[in-house]
């Protein structure tokens, strides 16, 4: 009987559905686990990195629902974003149309595949029901002070036409379209994530079942240091400018100061010089450059000097101001004292434009250092000279004691700062969550009323690439001050995409709510997320938005819960040929194609196969021909056997164990189960779908050798045994021909929730075990022996193989045994 993979797929998606066999119990006696994939951006079609990370977790949903577990496993789509509006230009259609068409096709490739989601506990961002709860939850932080307008320098992406988070500029490109990004300064709408970076920064320690790369990634971002803050007065005038430092100890090395381009005092400071029309055009030339541009350490840094000084806070000397385009406005203060014999990058800018260097750490008090010497910054601790009162001082004392000198004259105190910016949320475009604000003439900014959400995107929007759309919707523009009646305009700028994102947990809870965002109770049972599954790319944007929105949420009475995700797991890449697959590249692998060539259980079997998760794989078309091939043979197998297996079905647990090759296929009945458990609980799913192909091996040769079997019912009920058990064992992996093979095996329940195995120890033990023996680290021969044989015998018997002794004519000088596994004879 051939295996006719599309027909039992289809029948058993069907019956999955039509019984519900995945939806949610209610029940609370059992101990819950909530699995959850990173939920896609609805394009059209599965790529092989979705198929990867659903099969990962559909594993465990599986494997956990036979464990006993009450399993939470939903699904939803991050239906807002910028794809979905390029589309609406390209193609003349309504950016909700073709988003919902997209979703319409994913979710049937999803279904083909057989992922075990419970459907009911779906979210798809895009539609009212759940934006009006971004809008809602905005209010609310809005109310707490967490939502906040402010003109700020942005990142701005010409080619998409929005604003971007600094998140969300990756080596001075947009993170989504690769062109080169800008600067300007807009007013902007911002959530107060730094009011967190230190709860954010120390809980990471918490996430003891997260990578530690991605924690790490988050502590980079997070970028708290600890040092002073110093305040440089500018020569005639009442201006005074702090800058940041961790090296204090330094100061009396000050040459001059640097203002990053942006430097908001900067017009005033530069309203009288001559050099005014020259300065603005350094401005200008500067904030063209990225960031990356800006900081990286091979690129030569330029500056201009502004006419100004400032007046050092000890010494009280003048020394110059300048701009250059190193200093960043998002870190620090935007301006930076130069230390140019103790910091390379004020060492090579003093060098260009022939500024003092002035040496202040010396790594020895005896030798001091010489600035002749300096082909480069020394920056590594030392002793302080040419510092005045503070000669000698150890570098660590001396920060202490400069910043309490500083404390006195009132010009500087200890400080900590943060890398990471509060997070801009606001995009210039049309399909995202409306912020729900107006403003009035009369009374300013005005938030929506609560119960005038949501704020629905208009239908009247024009898409033709240039600029919002939602400032040429005058139904959607021209609004009501709720508090005064008058005309007033409504905010035009959505949410960033991410806003989605940063709590969808919540909703997949209670997704129908229509009064709240999610039920406190059901979030307080079922979260945190046990075990989340997703890609590295998302380690600093997703996962920290995440873990803000959760301690946020938590402090204005909405959750009890501190960390979103107790497990994380980052799953590789899949790759053609070393890159990473794209269309434009022509190198996708269509996983549809695949379904349709080999079945759903081939492809997502095989993909656990490649690789371990968490790894990167090449893709590979002869792979899965294998994987294929051992789901054929257990088909065949149980056709083959299909009455003896149904004939002893109930009677596998009453073994008679009287022959070697008896017990030794129980054995590997229980080891390969323990194999297996052990596997999909450590994410090594590779190794436990290895162990099935050689357990199927192990069944096939003890049916050959000992035909007999079939006639003897102690041996049936042997192999009946281990034909269930593979089947059984396989279902986490290939759902739908085990489902198949379960019922031909005469089973009336579903294999899907039937308890997962149990493993007998007593049966694992091997009754004989097989030594390796070499001489001088070369194999001679086997030494197969008494499983509870002595090291003293083992050691006494290796030399007396026929095929070591021929080697072992000198004279042995030592014999090393290595326990289970080689005897090393050393001659």
């Amino acid at each position: 009987m051939e295996y006719q993979f599309s027909e039992v797929e289809s029948k058993w998606q069907k019956k999955w559905s039509d019984d519900h066999v995945y939806r949610t119990s209610d029940d609370d006696s059992r101990e819950k686990f909530y699995c959850l994939e990173m939920y896609p951006y609805p394009s059209g079609k599965l790529h092989m990195g979705h198929v990867r990370n659903y099969s990962i977790g559909d594993v465990l949903a599986r494997f956990k629902r036979r464990l006993g577990f009450n399993v939470l496993y939903p699904m939803g789509y991050d239906a807002m974003g910028l794809p979905a509006e390029n589309a609406a230009i390209k193609m003349d259609i309504d950016p909700e149309e073709w988003t919902l068409r997209c979703i319409e096709i994913m979710q049937k490739q999803q279904k083909r595949m057989g992922f075990s989601y419970d459907w009911e506990h779906y979210v798809n961002t895009c539609l009212p029901d759940y934006y009006r709860w971004n809008q809602w939850i905005f209010l609310q932080f809005y109310k707490n002070g967490l939502a906040y307008k402010k003109k700020a320098s942005i990142n701005w992406c010409n080619s998409c036409g929005t604003v971007l988070a600094n998140e969300q500029v990756i080596d001075g490109q947009c993170w989504r379209c690769d062109n080169n990004v800008v600067e300007k300064d807009l007013e902007q709408w911002f959530f107060n994530i730094r009011k967190y970076a230190d709860e954010l920064l120390e809980s990471t320690e918490k996430l003891t079942e997260w990578p530690e790369q991605v924690r790490l990634m988050q502590r980079n971002w997070i970028g708290k240091s600890i040092g002073t803050e110093i305040h440089f007065p500018i020569a005639d005038s009442d201006y005074s400018i702090p800058a940041f430092t961790t090296r204090p100890d330094t100061l009396m090395g000050v040459c001059y100061l640097v203002l990053a381009p942006e430097y908001p005092l900067i017009p005033e400071l530069i309203q009288d010089s001559q050099k005014k029309a020259e300065i603005e055009d350094f401005i200008t030339r500067a904030r063209r450059k990225s960031k990356i541009e800006r900081t990286a350490e091979q690129v030569e840094k330029e500056g201009i000097f502004i006419d100004r000084y400032m007046v050092h806070p000890i010494t009280g000397e003048n020394m110059p101001v300048f701009i250059a385009d190193y200093v960043l406005m998002d870190y620090g203060t935007g301006a930076v004292m130069a230390v140019p014999a103790h910091d390379q990058r004020d060492f090579e800018f003093s060098k260009k434009y022939d500024l003092p260097i002035k040496v202040v750490i010396t790594p020895d008090r005896k030798d001091p250092l010489k600035l002749e010497d300096m082909k480069e910054a020394y920056v590594d601790p030392g002793y302080l000279i040419n510092s005045g009162e503070f000669n000698g001082l150890e570098h660590m004392a001396a920060k202490t004691n400069i910043t309490e000198k500083l404390k006195e004259k009132g010009l500087g105190d200890f400080s900590t700062t943060y890398r990471i910016r509060d997070w801009l949320i606001s995009r210039q475009r049309y399909w995202g969550t409306p912020i729900p604000i107006i403003y009035c003439g009369k009374c300013g900014i005005v938030p929506v009323p609560e119960d005038d959400l949501p704020v629905i995107l208009p239908k009247d929007a024009k898409f033709t690439g240039e600029g919002n759309p939602l400032e040429n919707s005058p139904t959607f523009k021209n609004a009501i001050c709720p508090v005064c009646g008058s005309d007033a305009r409504r905010e035009t700028d959505t949410m960033d995409t991410f806003v989605d994102s940063s709590w969808y947990f919540l909703r997949y809870v209670s997704p129908k709510l229509e009064d709240k965002p999610f039920d406190k109770n059901l979030a307080e049972k079922w979260m945190p997320v046990d075990h989340y599954i997703g890609g590295i790319t998302h380690a600093i944007l997703h996962l920290l938005y995440s873990r803000f929105f959760m301690k946020a949420l938590r402090d204005i009475g909405l959750a009890d819960i501190d960390e979103p995700f107790s497990r994380l797991t980052t799953q590789g890449m899949v790759l053609k040929e070393g890159e990473v697959m794209s269309k434009s590249k022509g190198n996708v692998v269509d996983p549809g194609e695949l379904i349709e060539t080999y079945g759903a259980d081939s492809t997502r079997a095989f993909m656990l196969f490649a690789a371990p998760p968490e790894k990167e794989y090449d893709w590979n078309d002869a792979g899965i021909h294998g994987v294929s091939r051992f789901l054929n043979r257990i088909w065949t197998l149980i056709h083959e056997k299909k009455e003896l297996i149904t004939e002893y079905k109930d009677k596998t647990d009453s073994l008679d164990l009287n022959s070697k090759a008896d017990k030794q296929l129980a054995r590997v009945i229980e080891t390969t189960t323990k194999h297996v458990t052990e596997s999909i609980d450590h994410l090594h799913f590779n190794t436990g779908i290895a162990a099935l192909m050689e357990f199927l091996n192990e069944i096939r040769d003890f049916s050959i050798e000992h035909p007999e079997y079939a006639d003897t019912p102690s041996r049936a009920s042997l192999f009946a045994r281990a034909m269930i058990r593979l089947v059984s064992l396989l279902n986490p992996f290939a759902p739908h021909i085990t489902e198949e093979l379960w019922e031909h095996m005469g089973f009336e329940d579903y294999l899907s929730v039937s308890d997962w195995p149990a493993y007998d120890e007593s049966l694992m033990k091997a009754e004989e075990k097989t030594i390796v023996v070499q001489v001088n680290g070369k194999v001679r021969g086997n030494l197969i022996i008494p499983a509870d044989l002595p090291e003293e015998e083992i050691k006494r018997r290796a030399p007396e193989l026929d095929n070591v002794q021929k080697f072992i004519s000198g004279g042995i000088k030592k014999i090393i045994y290595v326990k289970d596994r080689l005897v090393n004879i050393v001659v």
